[in-house]
């Protein structure tokens, strides 16, 4: 008896795709609205607070430490190793904030495994 290999329902892709769009533009916005430009940045340094301002300095510390490269690395494996839906909605979230966001070669590798997932057989069900 042979697996069937993962596959994703329409309402399935649907979802993320959206979420992965929703994920990359808010980096892309937090990115070249928040961390490169030099308004926000002298503000931020200054002492305003913001919500923009937590954003940017969390982000700076994520990326710094390339958390998002890492833990989209290890969700992509997870994923490989078990693949779900959920496991790809959070590695699809990780690598797209990390290939904006300065963890580009971990986020990159991650997105490779996730792609992946998709040749593994899908976990058995009762």
């Amino acid at each position: 008896m042979t697996k069937k290999p993962f596959r994703l329902s329409p309402y399935q892709v649907q979802f993320l795709i959206v979420v992965g769009f929703a994920a990359v533009g808010y980096a892309l916005y937090l990115r070249y609205l928040g961390i490169e430009n030099s308004q926000v940045t002298l503000a931020c340094d200054a002492g305003l607070q913001t919500m923009l301002c937590k954003a940017r300095s969390v982000s700076t510390v994520l990326f710094k430490n390339s958390v998002f490269g890492i833990v989209a690395l290890v969700v992509a494996t997870l994923n490989l190793i078990r693949p779900s839906i959920v496991l790809l909605t959070v590695g699809i979230i990780a690598a797209g904030l990390g290939i904006v966001l300065y963890n580009v070669v971990l986020s990159g590798l991650a997105i490779g495994l996730l792609i992946l997932g998709f040749a593994r057989p899908a976990p058995a069900t009762a």
